[in-house]
């Protein structure tokens, strides 16, 4: 509690000192990103997702790939999405692909996307690649932390390639503990934030907490990263129910509050090139979020 309250004023002390920011909000980036994790939302319901999203001003939305979800599905979806001024990126990963035989998943990936840019108009094709991997979940990470920390790098590094040759950019969730990790190997040494930021086109980090103050205390450092590297790093906060504590979801607070704090995090980060707007977790608790 008292680390929060120390943080909350400290924000308010940057807030008086930042000057023309505080009067930013009307020039402050827009971007407005999402996950939409089950597809088949958009087989059951096309026209009633697309409405939620844009009644929420989403520019951008990171759907889920499902192989058995048809092709003229997304298609449809993306077409529509694009005439509302959306932009959709292929989503996927696991926590598995850092494992000894994970890249098959991530070969699947690339092969069923590769067919369908290929085979799609130009209105109906995917914006991007965004991965949400989370390396720290898989078991090897706790054995041989260095180990997964050189997969993940391989990994994104191979997406990366990817990406390139379907001439979309590559995208990737981080948590903002990852400035803290540091790595040493064939790929160099440094900080694992820096390396993914550097290594990919936009991060969205995934600031799970319930306050601006702390939202921005926990993004500044991947900010000055994404900064140094010209590159895009996109605030995440969570909406859904969570047993981690209750400053970490907006699932209590409501739509309102949680609206209040992003536009915080909006008009302090107004004046960074690096900042590439905001993104809510995700499309499914976010609709039966209290207001």
């Amino acid at each position: 509690m008292l680390k929060k309250i120390i943080v909350s004023a400290l924000f308010f002390v940057l807030l008086a000192s930042s000057g023309p920011r505080l009067n930013a909000e009307a020039s402050a980036p827009n971007g407005q990103a999402t996950w939409l994790w089950n597809p088949w939302m958009i087989v059951n319901d096309e026209a009633g997702t697309l409405a939620f999203l844009e009644s929420k001003q989403v520019n951008k939305v990171y759907v889920q790939i499902d192989r058995d979800v048809s092709v003229n599905v997304y298609r449809s979806f993306i077409e529509k999405a694009a005439a509302r001024g959306m932009k959709i990126y292929a989503l996927d990963g696991a926590p598995g692909w850092v494992a000894p035989k994970g890249y098959t998943s991530q070969d699947q990936l690339i092969q069923w996307l590769s067919s369908y840019q290929n085979g799609s108009a130009a209105s109906q094709k995917f914006a991007g690649i965004h991965l949400d991997v989370e390396p720290y979940l898989y078991s090897g990470w706790t054995s041989n932390q260095a180990a997964a920390i050189k997969s993940y790098q391989a990994l994104l590094l191979k997406a990366k390639s990817s990406a390139a040759s379907l001439k979309i950019p590559l995208e990737a969730d981080m948590p903002f503990w990852f400035d803290e990790i540091a790595y040493k190997n064939t790929y160099g040494k440094g900080n694992l934030a820096e390396w993914v930021i550097a290594n990919t086109n936009s991060v969205t980090i995934m600031a799970y907490r319930d306050s601006a103050p702390l939202i921005i205390e926990f993004v500044k450092n991947e900010i000055a990263m994404a900064q140094k590297h010209g590159k895009l790093l996109v605030v995440g906060v969570e909406t859904g129910e969570t047993g981690e504590g209750d400053n970490i979801s907006f699932f209590e607070e409501g739509e309102a509050a949680m609206k209040n704090e992003l536009a915080a995090v909006q008009a302090f980060y107004a004046n960074s090139s690096a900042f590439g707007g905001t993104a809510v977790h995700h499309v499914g608790s976010w609709m039966t979020m209290k207001p």
